[in-house]
Order: structure tokens, then sequence, then C-alpha cells
């Protein structure tokens, strides 16, 4: 596909987004040099085709039948594995994945007979593979099973929930078929009753962002539909990509896991290494590529960290220059048990098996081990889990949370609502007497605060300042010159507030859908470049995160899609009518001649607004204009994806371009105002 040449400061990302590949370059999980994938042989993909096809036309003959959602969703997906194949042949990769999406395939087909005559099989047995549909984008997702050995369906189960680690080759088909032989890159874990559930995680999905950050969540909601799952006790895995992952997850999650397991996982150098990013730029990497920064979210969280001493994975992307002293993937812990340190928790214990005094958190290394778990720490992991999960969760008297955004901002019964500053750390450390009567709270950078299990409430003491409540199941709390009860619970006006806070690509965290111009374009050379960039995202999306987006054209959008969905418009105000419509009460000023966003103004000939912003149509969504991601094309299928645009951008049509750059780019305030400044 044809790419623009890029300035300096995005030559730089580009060669971060080289490295963000965990391992380096390879096919499969070892990394071990590439290899191209091969290509399939006219009559194998003819094979594959006739297959795919007449488990879809199966699938369609269910659900005419109205046979049961869940269990069809079990056989689409062996025909969506297929679809994908054949529409992007060179993720076969080998001549096992040929061979094997054949034998998927003919499973499929078995499945599907076995539904039509109602005796599906494949819901007995300690390893079983089923499927979900996404509310995302609607995409039928694999997951894999595996049922203790005295498992009694009566009893509420434990759930652990396994991230894996970087598997290139690993698609729908490879996991379809490895999962019931072997699992792919699962680690065993001492049997104490639990179900265990294999994640598929969209592929690698930028390393469980995005869709792959929903899969975690959407998955533990399947289970929980099908089996007695004890939501107190669902405890987080991974390793490698997945320890990245669950690093990620965790942290910004405290409250959704009774306990979390992270083995190794990358961690981000791109604020040092690329120095010359914007600074709308650098802020976005407070989001996701600082999670050692957000260790104090383990207060509540117990959390084990652990790798190999003799890990010799890259420790960081970009990695370091050749020669730097390291310890590999271990390093991810050791920042993180650093900065727990450096939080007000110290360590005690032996280097390889260190307590943190006051938090509920271990951080241990296998010894003359590399990237892996030594036998000692994993029956150390499987005492830590145990333990946990014997206790199950229990919401806390006293909370320390920690956030540099709304879209993630929620611990138990504390919820932080606005900032004063997106992307500047944010504080709150509550605690509650045992009568939950009585509260005192300190925070920063916090301006709205919604807190919860408040039937007891009499007094709140926030930031030195006395307040006075009713005792109620949710209160909310407002900062201006002064902290106050918020009475009605709404917040008047436009602010950013949690998953209405941006950037761009925030809108791909919920569902939403692509809408589609069909009327007369203004500037062709606009129109046609937005068609393109529509394209381009439902390819790299349906590629790397495994589903293709809900896509509607204009004139089929109805309002129930605004209330449902992140609408993402496409085309100037004469070719999409809902541009047309929603365009006056967004922050610029499109005519056929000019586009004037924040002071500046560019020809509409060739120049078109894309941006973020609460939807005039429904405040409680987001509208976004001319764009998908903002990350560039080699980190979908990265470590890391940093949003390069974000709230605003103006950008400028390019013949052949998929996704050119912008002219201007920027972040909103807290109110949604472009100020005029590219940067903060």
């Amino acid at each position: 596909m044809k790419r623009l040449s890029i300035p300096g400061v995005l030559i730089l990302v580009a060669a971060f987004a080289v490295f963000s590949q965990q391992p380096p370059a390879g096919r499969g999980r070892g990394g071990r040099g590439f290899q191209p994938p091969i290509q399939p042989k006219p009559e194998e993909l003819a094979r594959v085709k006739a297959k795919t096809e007449q488990i879809e036309a199966m699938v369609a003959g269910l659900k005419a039948k109205h046979a049961d959602p869940d269990l069809v969703g079990d056989v689409e997906v062996y025909g969506k594995a297929g679809r994908m194949l054949l529409e992007f042949p060179d993720q076969f990769f080998t001549q096992n994945g040929i061979d094997h999406s054949l034998d998927v395939l003919d499973q499929g087909i078995a499945r599907a007979k076995e539904l039509e005559a109602g005796k599906p099989s494949w819901t007995t047995g300690k390893k079983q593979i089923h499927a979900y549909y996404s509310a995302i984008d609607g995409s039928v997702q694999p997951y894999g099973i595996t049922l203790p050995e005295n498992y009694d369906p009566a009893k509420p189960a434990r759930l652990y929930v396994w991230m894996h680690g970087r598997q290139n080759t690993t698609t729908e088909s490879e996991f379809l078929h490895n999962f019931p032989l072997a699992g792919p890159g699962r680690v065993p874990v001492a049997d104490i009753g639990q179900i265990q559930v294999d994640v598929f995680g969209r592929l690698n999905s930028a390393g469980y962002h995005w869709a792959g950050e929903d899969d975690i969540f959407e998955a533990i909601a399947a289970v929980e539909k099908r089996w007695k799952i004890d939501d107190k006790r669902i405890a987080l895995r991974g390793f490698s990509m997945g320890g990245e992952g669950a690093w990620h997850v965790a942290l910004h999650h405290p409250d959704a896991f009774v306990a979390a397991e992270i083995g190794a996982g990358t961690w981000s150098n791109r604020a040092a290494a690329v120095p010359d990013l914007k600074p709308y730029q650098r802020a976005v990497l407070n989001i996701w590529e600082n999670m050692s920064d957000w260790a104090l979210n383990a207060y509540n969280l117990p959390l084990a960290g652990h790798d190999g001493d003799h890990d010799t994975q890259v420790p960081c992307l970009p990695p370091p220059p050749p020669g730097t002293p390291n310890r590999g993937q271990l390093e991810s812990s050791l920042k993180a048990r650093a900065q727990l340190v450096k939080e007000g928790f110290p360590q005690e214990g032996e280097p390889d098996f260190y307590h943190m005094q006051g938090a509920p958190d271990i951080f241990l290394i296998s010894q003359d081990t590399g990237h892996g778990t030594s036998p000692l720490v994993r029956q150390r992991l499987d005492a830590f889990l145990k333990e946990w999960t014997d206790k199950g969760q229990v919401s806390p008297d006293h909370i320390r949370f920690v956030t540099w955004t709304t879209r993630y901002n929620r611990d138990y019964w504390v919820s932080v609502e606005g900032l004063g500053q997106t992307y500047d750390r944010a504080d709150v450390d509550a605690t509650r007497d045992d009568a939950r009567k009585s509260y005192t709270i300190t925070t920063k950078n916090v301006t709205r605060l919604e807190l919860r299990e408040m039937d007891h409430a009499r007094e709140i003491k926030i930031d030195g300042q006395d307040l006075k409540v009713k005792r109620a199941p949710e209160i909310t709390l407002m900062k201006a010159a002064a902290w106050k009860v918020e009475r009605n619970g709404k917040w008047a006006g436009l602010h950013k507030t949690h998953a209405l806070q941006g950037p761009i690509d925030d809108a791909f965290l919920d569902p939403f859908l692509l809408v589609r111009p069909t009327g007369t374009p203004w500037n062709t050379d606009v129109n046609a470049q937005a068609l393109r960039t529509l394209a381009h995202f439902d390819m790299m999306w349906a590629k790397y995160f495994r589903g293709h987006p809900f896509i509607k054209n204009d004139t089929d959008v109805t309002q129930a899609d605004f209330a449902k969905y992140n609408v993402v418009l496409f085309g100037d105000p004469g070719s999409n009518k809902w541009i047309a419509k929603v365009g006056g009460k967004l922050p610029f000023k499109w005519t056929r001649e000019t586009v004037e966003m924040g002071g500046q103004a560019f020809p509409a000939n060739e120049n078109y607004p894309a941006m973020i912003y609460p939807n005039p149509l429904n405040p409680a969504k987001y509208v976004v204009l001319n764009t998908g991601l903002t990350i560039i094309d080699r980190e979908y299928n990265g470590d890391y994806g940093m949003p390069r645009w974000g709230d605003y951008a103006i950008v400028k049509a390019a013949p052949g371009a998929d996704m050119p750059e912008p002219q201007m780019a920027g972040l909103s305030d807290e109110n949604w105002r472009i100020t005029g400044e590219a940067s903060r």
C-alpha cells in the first residue's frame, strides 16, 4: 500500500514501531528469524473456500431455525477462521497452517451437523473450545476452557484468566487447532478447583489494547454466562506479551480481579528514545506506556510480578542501545517494585522473593532461568493465587488510586470522573471508618469524584474540607473553588469524563459504527481520501483485531445507532448527511472553500478535519470524523500503539495515501474547547 513521506518526528516513531514486536520479527512464538509465509496452492485455497462456505451456509440455516445463539457462535467461529484466512492468505504462514485449517474446518462442519441434530458434543469434557459475539464490532471470537478434575457445576468456581505471549502465527485457525491438544503458551498451575479461560486476545492486538483489552472482559462475561463463576475469585495471569498486557489490564482495572500474576513483558522506552515527539503525542504516552508509574494501584490488588534472572529478551521498546546493561524483561517487575518503594512501601525478604510492606504484593525472580518460571517460583505463585482466591475480593476500607485519564478511573467504591488536567497524574487516598459513616479523602488533580457504597455516610473530610452528607447509594463531589456535593448528579455542559475524554483512538475501546458517505461531495479529493482512510482502517482492524467493524451508509443510519455506538463519520458535509447535521455544533467551521479550526484556516479543496468530540446527537457517546485509529500501521501488530493526532487534526488529502499526515493537531481542554494551540 502506498504511503506518504513523513516528517522527522514520525520517522522516529516509525523506527520505534519496527521494534514493537515481541519477540523480534519471526514466525511463531520463538522469533527465530524471518521466513516469508508460504503461498497456498490454488487447490488448497479452493478446499478452504468450499469448507468455509459450507459452514457459513449451515450457520445461516441454524440461525433461521433460532438455534441457541451461544452454540451457533461455537460453530460460526470455525467458519470465521476459514474466512479470515481466505481474506488474508499470507496468514497461513506454513504448510502446517494450511493442513491445520482444513482439519479445523472439518471440525466446524462436524459441529454444525451435531447442532442441526440437537446433539452438540463439544460442551462436555475437560478441555473445550467456545466463542462469543463481541459487542465492539459484532465479530465472533474464540476462547478455550479447561475445567478442574473434580468440577462441580452446582458450585461457583474460581476463574483463572490466561493471557498468552506473542504468537504471530496463532490465527483463529491455529488457536482452534492447538488449544485442544496443548493450549498455546499455557503454563500449568496447581489445580485448586478453578476453571481456566485462555483468551484469544484478538491475535496479538497491539499488546492487548483496544479490542485486545475488550477481549479479556468479554471472554470473562462469556464464561460467566455458561458456567457458575464466583465473581469475587477471578484471577488474571499473563507472561511475556501476556505479561505486558496484564500490567496494563490489572493496573488500569485494580478492582476487576482478586489477584494478578504477571510474568515478564516489555516496557515502553518511547518517551526517552523519541525525543522529538509533539507535546500532544508525549502526553498520551501516560495512557499505556508508563505502566510502572501506575504501580500504586496494586495497593488494592494483590499482584505477583516475576521473571527469570537470565532473561535475554528485549526489555523495552525501543530497545536500549547495544551494550546497555539490562536484565531482559525481568525489568518490568523490577520497575514496578521500585515504584512501589517510591510510593512508600518498603521491600522486605530475599532478593528473589520480596514482599512489599503495607501492600499485598510480591516480586519473585526465578534463579538460573531465562524467559520463564522456575519450579520454585511456580510453587510460590500457585500458593499466592490460592491464598487470595481462598479469601476472595472484599471491598476495602482504604483505597489508594492513581490515574492519568478518566478512561481508567475506578477502584472499588471510588471513581474519578473529572481531572484538572488530563494526562497529568491524579491521586486519590480515601479511608472510611468501620461503620462507613465517616470518610477522609485527599486528592490531587481531581475535580469530580463519585463515591459508592455510601448508604451509611454522614460526613466526608476531603482535602481538609468538612462536608455533611445524606446517605445514599452514590454521592458525587465537585470541586471548583471548593468541594461541594453535587445534588442532581449531573454535570452541566461539556467536560472530559469517563469514556468521553479522548484522544481520537479512545472511541475504539467501545462499540463503534463506521458511516460511509453516499451523497455528492463538496470536494472530490477530500471525499476520496475519506473513503481510502475508511477502507484502510476496515482492513487493518480486520487483519490484526480479527473482525470487520460495523459499517453503514449514511442513509441507513438511525437514531438507535447514535444511542448504541460511537459513530465515525467519513466524508464532508456534502457527501455525508450526518456531518452536515452535526458540523455546526462541532468546534470548527467547514465551508466549500475553507476549513477553520483553532484560529487557523485551510483550503477545503484539499483539507478536512479529523477529530473526536461528544456527539451533539447523543453527548453520552463520541462522534469521530474521518479517521480510525491514528496509530501507524506496524503498531497494530506491535506492543504499543501511540495515538498520533490527539483530539483533533486538520489533514491534507494526498492521492494514493491511506492515511496522510496532519497540518495541525492537538488536545482539547477539559471542556472540549480547541484553544488554537497545537499542544497542551
